[in-house]
Protein backbone atom coordinates (compact mmCIF):
# COMPACT_ATOMS: atom_id res chain seq x y z
CA UNK A 1 0.00 0.00 0.00
CA UNK A 2 1.21 3.31 -1.20
CA UNK A 3 2.14 5.67 1.44
CA UNK A 4 0.74 9.07 2.09
CA UNK A 5 2.64 11.91 2.99
CA UNK A 6 1.64 14.72 4.88
CA UNK A 7 1.91 16.93 1.79
CA UNK A 8 -0.18 14.51 -0.10
CA UNK A 9 -3.05 14.59 2.71
CA UNK A 10 -3.05 18.31 2.83
CA UNK A 11 -3.00 18.87 -0.88
CA UNK A 12 -6.27 16.44 -0.85
CA UNK A 13 -8.19 18.05 1.93
CA UNK A 14 -7.33 21.85 1.92
CA UNK A 15 -9.66 22.77 -1.04
CA UNK A 16 -12.70 21.94 1.37
CA UNK A 17 -11.11 23.84 4.49
CA UNK A 18 -11.19 27.69 5.24
CA UNK A 19 -7.78 28.85 6.46
CA UNK A 20 -8.15 28.37 10.30
CA UNK A 21 -9.16 24.84 9.75
CA UNK A 22 -6.10 24.21 7.75
CA UNK A 23 -4.47 25.60 10.49
CA UNK A 24 -5.92 23.63 12.67
CA UNK A 25 -5.29 20.51 11.14
CA UNK A 26 -1.81 20.87 10.23
CA UNK A 27 -1.57 21.75 14.11
CA UNK A 28 -2.51 18.28 14.36
CA UNK A 29 -0.69 16.76 12.55
CA UNK A 30 2.79 18.52 14.16
CA UNK A 31 1.62 18.17 17.48
CA UNK A 32 1.26 13.95 16.90
CA UNK A 33 4.84 14.08 15.29
CA UNK A 34 6.03 15.82 18.85
CA UNK A 35 9.69 17.69 18.56
CA UNK A 36 10.31 18.76 15.09
CA UNK A 37 6.60 18.39 13.88
CA UNK A 38 5.97 22.03 13.19
CA UNK A 39 9.17 21.85 11.01
CA UNK A 40 8.87 18.51 9.30
CA UNK A 41 5.04 19.94 8.27
CA UNK A 42 6.08 23.30 7.39
CA UNK A 43 8.64 21.28 4.58
CA UNK A 44 5.97 19.48 3.61
CA UNK A 45 3.25 21.57 2.83
CA UNK A 46 5.15 25.00 2.01
CA UNK A 47 2.89 26.41 5.07
CA UNK A 48 5.35 29.00 7.13
CA UNK A 49 5.80 27.66 10.77
CA UNK A 50 4.38 30.96 12.00
CA UNK A 51 0.75 29.82 10.42
CA UNK A 52 1.34 26.35 12.45
CA UNK A 53 2.47 27.96 15.61
CA UNK A 54 -0.22 30.01 15.50
CA UNK A 55 -2.76 26.77 14.79
CA UNK A 56 -0.98 24.87 18.04
CA UNK A 57 -1.43 27.97 19.78
CA UNK A 58 -5.30 27.67 18.99
CA UNK A 59 -5.30 23.57 19.92
CA UNK A 60 -4.05 24.32 23.03
CA UNK A 61 -6.12 27.06 23.88
CA UNK A 62 -9.96 26.57 22.92
CA UNK A 63 -11.24 28.81 25.94
CA UNK A 64 -9.20 31.80 24.67
CA UNK A 65 -9.20 31.89 20.92
CA UNK A 66 -12.81 32.92 19.54
CA UNK A 67 -13.53 29.97 17.44
CA UNK A 68 -16.14 32.07 14.69
CA UNK A 69 -13.13 34.49 13.74
CA UNK A 70 -12.21 33.64 10.13
CA UNK A 71 -11.17 36.10 7.67
CA UNK A 72 -13.30 36.84 4.69
CA UNK A 73 -12.36 36.37 1.09
CA UNK A 74 -10.28 38.52 -0.10
CA UNK A 75 -9.32 39.85 3.35
CA UNK A 76 -5.67 40.62 4.51
CA UNK A 77 -3.41 43.33 3.57
CA UNK A 78 -3.10 44.03 0.27
CA UNK A 79 -0.79 43.37 -2.36
CA UNK A 80 1.66 46.28 -3.53
CA UNK A 81 0.33 45.99 -6.94
CA UNK A 82 -3.41 45.93 -6.20
CA UNK A 83 -2.91 49.19 -4.15
CA UNK A 84 -0.60 50.84 -6.59
CA UNK A 85 -1.21 49.22 -10.41
CA UNK A 86 1.44 52.19 -11.95
CA UNK A 87 4.37 50.31 -9.50
CA UNK A 88 4.85 47.62 -11.70
CA UNK A 89 5.11 50.05 -15.20
CA UNK A 90 7.70 52.32 -13.16
CA UNK A 91 9.78 49.22 -11.78
CA UNK A 92 9.76 47.98 -15.29
CA UNK A 93 10.99 51.77 -16.68
CA UNK A 94 13.67 51.92 -14.50
CA UNK A 95 15.02 48.29 -15.34
CA UNK A 96 14.80 47.98 -18.94
CA UNK A 97 17.49 50.73 -19.69
CA UNK A 98 19.97 48.11 -17.70
CA UNK A 99 18.18 44.83 -17.64
CA UNK A 100 21.16 42.62 -18.51
CA UNK A 101 21.48 38.53 -19.11
CA UNK A 102 21.00 36.05 -21.67
CA UNK A 103 17.52 37.82 -23.45
CA UNK A 104 17.03 34.05 -25.08
CA UNK A 105 16.21 32.76 -21.77
CA UNK A 106 12.90 33.30 -19.99
CA UNK A 107 15.18 34.67 -16.96
CA UNK A 108 16.61 37.74 -17.05
CA UNK A 109 18.55 40.02 -14.00
CA UNK A 110 19.50 43.40 -13.25
CA UNK A 111 22.57 45.22 -12.29
CA UNK A 112 20.50 47.51 -10.01
CA UNK A 113 20.31 45.90 -6.49
CA UNK A 114 16.74 45.73 -4.95
CA UNK A 115 17.74 48.56 -2.66
CA UNK A 116 18.18 51.10 -5.25
CA UNK A 117 15.66 50.40 -7.03
CA UNK A 118 13.29 50.99 -3.98
CA UNK A 119 15.25 54.13 -3.06
CA UNK A 120 14.96 55.32 -6.93
CA UNK A 121 11.37 54.45 -7.52
CA UNK A 122 10.59 57.26 -4.04
CA UNK A 123 11.15 59.87 -6.99
CA UNK A 124 7.76 58.26 -8.57
CA UNK A 125 5.97 58.61 -5.54
CA UNK A 126 6.42 54.84 -4.18
CA UNK A 127 7.98 53.70 -0.99
CA UNK A 128 8.01 50.03 -0.73
CA UNK A 129 10.73 48.22 1.18
CA UNK A 130 13.33 46.36 -0.80
CA UNK A 131 12.02 42.91 0.05
CA UNK A 132 8.97 43.76 -1.97
CA UNK A 133 10.72 45.02 -4.61
CA UNK A 134 12.40 41.71 -4.90
CA UNK A 135 9.06 39.90 -4.78
CA UNK A 136 7.96 42.36 -7.99
CA UNK A 137 11.09 41.47 -9.87
CA UNK A 138 10.40 37.40 -9.32
CA UNK A 139 6.89 38.04 -10.79
CA UNK A 140 8.36 39.78 -13.42
CA UNK A 141 10.61 36.48 -14.57
CA UNK A 142 13.74 38.09 -13.49
CA UNK A 143 16.22 36.36 -10.49
CA UNK A 144 19.08 36.35 -8.39
CA UNK A 145 21.99 33.97 -11.09
CA UNK A 146 25.38 33.13 -10.62
CA UNK A 147 27.65 34.05 -13.50
CA UNK A 148 27.84 32.69 -16.79
CA UNK A 149 30.48 32.59 -19.26
CA UNK A 150 28.99 34.40 -22.29
CA UNK A 151 31.53 37.21 -22.30
CA UNK A 152 32.21 38.56 -25.32
CA UNK A 153 34.34 40.97 -24.80
CA UNK A 154 36.08 43.93 -22.80
CA UNK A 155 33.68 45.77 -21.39
CA UNK A 156 33.58 49.15 -21.09
CA UNK A 157 33.28 51.76 -18.12
CA UNK A 158 30.25 53.88 -19.42
CA UNK A 159 28.29 50.41 -20.82
CA UNK A 160 25.21 51.13 -18.49
CA UNK A 161 25.47 54.89 -19.89
CA UNK A 162 25.26 53.59 -22.98
CA UNK A 163 21.97 51.18 -22.46
CA UNK A 164 20.54 54.45 -20.74
CA UNK A 165 21.52 56.64 -23.94
CA UNK A 166 19.98 54.65 -26.62
CA UNK A 167 16.91 54.05 -24.17
CA UNK A 168 16.18 57.42 -23.82
CA UNK A 169 17.21 58.57 -28.01
CA UNK A 170 14.26 55.46 -29.03
CA UNK A 171 11.63 57.00 -26.32
CA UNK A 172 12.57 60.08 -27.31
CA UNK A 173 11.97 59.31 -31.49
CA UNK A 174 8.98 57.00 -30.66
CA UNK A 175 7.17 60.03 -28.56
CA UNK A 176 7.32 61.74 -31.94
CA UNK A 177 6.23 58.99 -34.49
CA UNK A 178 9.73 58.66 -35.92
CA UNK A 179 11.11 54.88 -36.98
CA UNK A 180 13.40 53.29 -34.28
CA UNK A 181 14.77 50.13 -35.56
CA UNK A 182 17.37 47.19 -34.41
CA UNK A 183 19.80 45.77 -36.99
CA UNK A 184 22.04 43.04 -37.23
CA UNK A 185 23.18 40.13 -39.60
CA UNK A 186 22.75 36.40 -38.70
CA UNK A 187 24.98 33.84 -39.08
CA UNK A 188 25.31 31.83 -41.99
CA UNK A 189 23.78 29.51 -43.18
CA UNK A 190 24.27 26.58 -45.57
CA UNK A 191 22.28 25.92 -48.25
CA UNK A 192 21.57 21.96 -49.34
CA UNK A 193 20.39 19.01 -47.40
CA UNK A 194 22.52 20.24 -43.79
CA UNK A 195 21.74 19.41 -39.89
CA UNK A 196 19.80 22.79 -38.68
CA UNK A 197 20.18 22.56 -34.76
CA UNK A 198 16.97 21.64 -32.92
CA UNK A 199 14.10 19.02 -33.45
CA UNK A 200 10.50 18.37 -35.27
CA UNK A 201 7.95 16.35 -34.39
CA UNK A 202 8.04 13.35 -37.17
CA UNK A 203 6.96 9.57 -36.85
CA UNK A 204 9.57 7.18 -34.87
CA UNK A 205 11.99 6.12 -35.58
CA UNK A 206 12.04 8.72 -39.49
CA UNK A 207 14.04 11.47 -39.12
CA UNK A 208 15.12 13.78 -41.54
CA UNK A 209 18.59 12.34 -43.40
CA UNK A 210 20.73 14.98 -44.13
CA UNK A 211 24.26 14.79 -45.15
CA UNK A 212 27.16 13.83 -42.87
CA UNK A 213 29.39 16.47 -43.81
CA UNK A 214 28.69 20.19 -43.79
CA UNK A 215 31.08 21.04 -46.95
CA UNK A 216 29.84 24.20 -48.59
CA UNK A 217 27.44 22.79 -51.61
CA UNK A 218 29.45 24.91 -54.74
CA UNK A 219 26.04 25.68 -56.52
CA UNK A 220 23.92 27.10 -53.68
CA UNK A 221 26.88 28.28 -51.41
CA UNK A 222 25.65 29.96 -48.12
CA UNK A 223 23.53 33.07 -47.27
CA UNK A 224 23.65 35.76 -44.45
CA UNK A 225 20.12 36.68 -43.29
CA UNK A 226 20.08 40.60 -42.51
CA UNK A 227 17.93 41.48 -40.30
CA UNK A 228 15.80 45.39 -39.12
CA UNK A 229 13.79 45.01 -36.85
CA UNK A 230 11.12 47.93 -35.67
CA UNK A 231 10.98 48.06 -31.94
CA UNK A 232 7.59 50.07 -32.15
CA UNK A 233 5.42 47.87 -34.66
CA UNK A 234 7.13 44.50 -33.64
CA UNK A 235 7.82 43.98 -37.49
CA UNK A 236 10.69 41.97 -39.26
CA UNK A 237 12.38 42.64 -42.39
CA UNK A 238 15.22 40.13 -43.77
CA UNK A 239 17.43 40.61 -46.62
CA UNK A 240 18.81 36.77 -47.27
CA UNK A 241 22.01 37.78 -49.44
CA UNK A 242 24.26 35.25 -51.50
CA UNK A 243 27.41 37.59 -51.65
CA UNK A 244 29.69 38.52 -48.65
CA UNK A 245 28.36 40.41 -45.77
CA UNK A 246 29.50 44.14 -46.61
CA UNK A 247 28.90 47.70 -45.22
CA UNK A 248 27.11 47.77 -48.36
CA UNK A 249 25.15 44.97 -47.89
CA UNK A 250 24.30 46.26 -44.10
CA UNK A 251 23.11 49.31 -45.43
CA UNK A 252 21.48 48.29 -48.83
CA UNK A 253 18.99 45.88 -46.39
CA UNK A 254 17.85 48.91 -44.79
CA UNK A 255 17.25 50.79 -47.95
CA UNK A 256 14.77 47.67 -49.11
CA UNK A 257 13.31 48.09 -45.67
CA UNK A 258 12.69 51.38 -46.18
CA UNK A 259 11.68 51.08 -49.72
CA UNK A 260 9.18 48.00 -49.22
CA UNK A 261 7.96 48.87 -45.52
CA UNK A 262 9.29 51.81 -43.67
CA UNK A 263 7.97 54.79 -45.48
CA UNK A 264 4.10 53.04 -46.08
CA UNK A 265 4.55 52.57 -42.09
CA UNK A 266 5.89 56.25 -41.34
CA UNK A 267 4.78 58.57 -44.09
CA UNK A 268 5.70 61.68 -42.22
CA UNK A 269 9.18 60.74 -40.90
CA UNK A 270 11.61 62.51 -41.36
CA UNK A 271 14.51 61.10 -38.90
CA UNK A 272 15.53 57.40 -38.23
CA UNK A 273 17.28 55.75 -35.42
CA UNK A 274 19.66 52.88 -35.91
CA UNK A 275 20.83 50.74 -33.08
CA UNK A 276 23.64 48.29 -34.16
CA UNK A 277 26.23 46.27 -32.93
CA UNK A 278 29.82 47.97 -32.51
CA UNK A 279 31.86 45.85 -34.89
CA UNK A 280 30.93 43.64 -38.04
CA UNK A 281 29.40 45.04 -41.25
CA UNK A 282 27.72 48.13 -39.63
CA UNK A 283 30.51 48.61 -36.95
CA UNK A 284 31.22 52.25 -35.66
CA UNK A 285 35.04 51.71 -37.32
CA UNK A 286 34.21 51.05 -40.48
CA UNK A 287 34.23 53.65 -43.00
CA UNK A 288 31.80 52.22 -45.65
CA UNK A 289 29.30 52.06 -42.96
CA UNK A 290 28.79 55.86 -42.94
CA UNK A 291 29.67 56.49 -46.54
CA UNK A 292 26.68 53.99 -47.33
CA UNK A 293 24.59 56.02 -44.88
CA UNK A 294 25.55 59.26 -46.08
CA UNK A 295 23.88 57.62 -49.73
CA UNK A 296 20.69 56.58 -48.03
CA UNK A 297 20.26 59.93 -46.17
CA UNK A 298 20.58 61.55 -49.54
CA UNK A 299 17.89 59.26 -51.10
CA UNK A 300 15.43 59.04 -48.26
CA UNK A 301 15.90 63.10 -47.34
CA UNK A 302 15.84 61.35 -43.84
CA UNK A 303 18.58 62.65 -41.55
CA UNK A 304 19.39 59.05 -39.60
CA UNK A 305 21.07 58.75 -36.13
CA UNK A 306 22.84 56.10 -35.02
CA UNK A 307 23.60 54.34 -32.16
CA UNK A 308 26.19 51.29 -31.41
CA UNK A 309 26.22 49.19 -28.53
CA UNK A 310 29.31 48.92 -26.29
CA UNK A 311 32.06 46.06 -26.81
CA UNK A 312 31.08 43.10 -25.07
CA UNK A 313 26.98 43.75 -25.38
CA UNK A 314 25.58 41.70 -29.01
CA UNK A 315 23.61 39.57 -27.25
CA UNK A 316 21.37 42.78 -25.92
CA UNK A 317 20.52 44.45 -29.25
CA UNK A 318 16.95 43.50 -29.31
CA UNK A 319 16.97 42.16 -33.18
CA UNK A 320 18.56 38.93 -31.16
CA UNK A 321 15.90 38.33 -29.00
CA UNK A 322 12.83 39.90 -30.80
CA UNK A 323 13.32 38.17 -34.11
CA UNK A 324 16.22 36.34 -34.88
CA UNK A 325 15.59 33.86 -31.94
CA UNK A 326 12.51 32.95 -32.86
CA UNK A 327 13.45 32.88 -36.47
CA UNK A 328 16.18 29.87 -35.49
CA UNK A 329 13.02 28.38 -33.12
CA UNK A 330 10.47 28.42 -36.31
CA UNK A 331 13.34 26.21 -38.64
CA UNK A 332 14.55 24.38 -35.84
CA UNK A 333 15.22 20.87 -37.65
CA UNK A 334 14.59 22.13 -40.71
CA UNK A 335 17.30 21.33 -43.81
CA UNK A 336 17.49 24.51 -45.42
CA UNK A 337 17.38 22.64 -48.90
CA UNK A 338 17.06 26.25 -50.90
CA UNK A 339 16.65 29.75 -51.06
CA UNK A 340 12.89 29.39 -51.08
CA UNK A 341 12.75 27.48 -48.10
CA UNK A 342 14.60 29.71 -46.45
CA UNK A 343 12.55 32.45 -47.65
CA UNK A 344 9.57 30.76 -46.86
CA UNK A 345 10.62 29.97 -43.35
CA UNK A 346 11.88 33.20 -42.17
CA UNK A 347 8.16 34.70 -44.10
CA UNK A 348 6.10 32.36 -41.84
CA UNK A 349 7.80 33.36 -38.59
CA UNK A 350 5.48 34.64 -36.35
CA UNK A 351 4.78 35.20 -31.99
CA UNK A 352 1.65 35.32 -29.60
CA UNK A 353 2.32 38.81 -29.68
CA UNK A 354 2.12 39.55 -33.04
CA UNK A 355 5.64 39.65 -34.44
CA UNK A 356 5.54 39.58 -38.43
CA UNK A 357 8.19 39.04 -41.16
CA UNK A 358 8.93 39.88 -44.55
CA UNK A 359 11.47 38.14 -46.51
CA UNK A 360 13.09 38.52 -50.13
CA UNK A 361 16.66 37.40 -51.69
CA UNK A 362 19.17 39.61 -52.49
CA UNK A 363 21.33 38.18 -55.06
CA UNK A 364 23.49 41.29 -55.50
CA UNK A 365 27.06 41.24 -55.59
CA UNK A 366 28.76 43.09 -52.41
CA UNK A 367 32.70 43.18 -53.29
CA UNK A 368 35.08 43.16 -50.42
CA UNK A 369 38.24 45.19 -49.71
CA UNK A 370 36.64 48.58 -50.88
CA UNK A 371 39.06 51.63 -49.85
CA UNK A 372 37.22 54.94 -48.76
CA UNK A 373 39.37 58.11 -49.37
CA UNK A 374 39.65 60.89 -46.73
CA UNK A 375 37.87 62.86 -49.27
CA UNK A 376 34.90 60.80 -48.53
CA UNK A 377 34.76 60.58 -45.04
CA UNK A 378 35.44 64.79 -45.23
CA UNK A 379 32.50 65.04 -47.03
CA UNK A 380 30.27 63.18 -44.88
CA UNK A 381 27.02 65.48 -43.41
CA UNK A 382 27.77 63.71 -39.98
CA UNK A 383 27.78 64.90 -36.69
CA UNK A 384 29.20 63.66 -33.79
CA UNK A 385 27.53 63.29 -30.29
CA UNK A 386 28.90 64.88 -26.80
CA UNK A 387 28.14 61.92 -25.17
CA UNK A 388 30.83 59.12 -27.23
CA UNK A 389 30.53 60.48 -30.55
CA UNK A 390 32.14 57.45 -31.90
CA UNK A 391 28.82 55.16 -30.94
CA UNK A 392 26.56 58.06 -31.15
CA UNK A 393 26.38 60.22 -34.15
CA UNK A 394 24.00 61.75 -37.08
CA UNK A 395 24.20 61.87 -40.79
CA UNK A 396 22.02 63.92 -42.19
CA UNK A 397 21.56 64.45 -45.75
CA UNK A 398 23.93 66.82 -48.19
CA UNK A 399 22.42 70.09 -49.11
CA UNK A 400 22.64 70.12 -53.34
Amino acid sequence: MQNITIGDKYELIKPYLNEKAIRLFLAAEAKSIGWGGISQVSLETGVSRNTISQGLYELNNPDIIEPTRIRKKGGGRKRALELDPQLLLDIEKLIEPVARGDPESPLRWTCKSTRTIAKELEQYGHFISHSRVADILKFLNYSLQANKKTFEGIGHEDRNSQFEFINAKSEEFLSHGQPVISIDAKKKENVGNYKNNGVTWRPIGNPENVNVYDFVDPINGKVTPYGVYDINKNQGWVNVGTDHDTAAFAVESIRRWWLNIGKNSYPDANRLFITADGGGSNGYRTRLWKVELQKLANETGLEISISHYPPGTSKWNKIEHRLFSFISLNWRGQPLFSHQVIIDLISSTKTKTGLVVQCALDKNHYPIGIKIMDKEIEDLNMTMNIFHGKWNYNISPNIS
